[in-house]
């Protein structure tokens, strides 16, 4: 089964960016949907973006105008470029193949923190 190593993250202050990258240790040329989740402290692990085999895309809201989020198949990755970053936006980001319903199909792997500081 396809694994996923988040990596990217770090410490950005408002107003600034991050690129987070999702490396598969398979293809996901055959993974209809991907997407990226973020889960911070107390609160529930939710979705942030999600991207199709033909490029249709998700936002939360939250997020909508900021965040942008592609996949590159020939190189088995999917990116979510984060600007206009917000301290509400600190959380462990972590990304999953999904279902046609959004849903999780993989285990969760470490994620990548991001820490936003106002």
């Amino acid at each position: 089964q396809v694994q996923l190593v988040e990596s990217g993250g770090g410490l950005a202050q408002a107003g600034g960016s991050l690129r987070l990258s999702c490396a598969a240790s398979g293809r996901i040329s055959n993974i209809n949907v991907m997407g990226w989740f973020r889960q911070a402290p107390g609160k529930q692990r939710e979705l942030v973006a999600s991207i199709s085999i033909s490029t249709s895309i998700t936002y939360a809201d939250t997020v909508k105008g900021r965040f942008t989020i592609s996949r590159d198949n020939a190189k088995n990755t999917v990116n979510l470029q984060m600007n206009y970053l917000k301290p509400e936006d600190t959380a462990v980001y972590y990304c999953n193949a999904l279902t046609v319903t959004l849903r999780p199909l993989l285990g969760w792997g470490q994620g990548t923190q991001v820490t936003v500081s106002s």
